[in-house]
């Protein structure tokens, strides 16, 4: 995983910052039915969606990256290009809990259906969580997926997330893993993200005692 200025390159993704050229295809998605309920969204005009970007983008408590597939590309990547004919979804963060703020809310959706099943979904979440974890000092993270959403369940589940309670009125499942949980094996390469990792694991021992 290579982090330029702005963009974060894997080997299947690259997410760059959410840009304005990205809002008319990120509003095309967002007319799909089954998108909305996914992200458990309401549906906006176009205007209402650029509003929602700017707001978006001044949110200290939020980072939002579009995902590129890469092998949708025309050309070489350039950093600063929207690349908007690559965009197949976004993945989020969120630290919005008042009581932690080293707690990030994650998101990832795979809008395009040629780009599922491919692997780009779970290469997403971990470039974030390992951007987060290097930046923001995140300990824990936190998922909340609809109960009919398996897919994203699975995924989550899988990359070692646990199910911590239910929400019977949105049903909807709430998981968290802590970074110490989380394998080393599984994060991208990154300069300096197991020495974090590392260090968390011991603050954790030294507390315990």
């Amino acid at each position: 995983m290579t982090t330029t200025a702005r963009s974060i390159v894997g080997e299947k993704v690259i997410l760059v910052p959410y840009m304005k050229e990205h809002v008319p295809r990120y509003h095309q998605w967002m007319q799909d039915p089954d998108l909305l309920a996914a992200t458990a969204s309401d549906p906006l005009t176009l205007d209402e969606e650029y509003q929602m970007h700017y707001s978006w983008t001044q949110d200290p408590k939020k980072h939002t990256f579009i995902v590129l597939d890469k092998d949708l590309l025309r050309g070489e990547f350039i950093e600063g290009d929207p690349h908007d004919e690559a965009m197949v979804g976004d993945v989020n963060i969120y630290m919005n809990d008042p009581d932690d703020l080293q707690l990030a809310e994650i998101e990832i959706m795979i809008a395009e259906l040629e780009s599922r099943g491919k692997g780009l979904g779970k290469e997403s979440i971990l470039m974030m969580m390992s951007f987060a974890i290097q930046n923001y000092g995140i300990h824990t993270f936190r998922a909340k997926i609809g109960e009919t959403n398996k897919s994203s369940l699975n995924l989550f589940q899988k990359l070692g997330f646990q199910d911590v309670s239910y929400s019977d009125a949105f049903k909807e499942v709430t998981l968290e893993l802590p970074v110490t949980e989380l394998s080393l094996g599984e994060l991208p390469a990154s300069t300096g993200i197991s020495h974090v990792i590392k260090d968390l694991h011991n603050q954790q021992l030294v507390d315990e005692r």
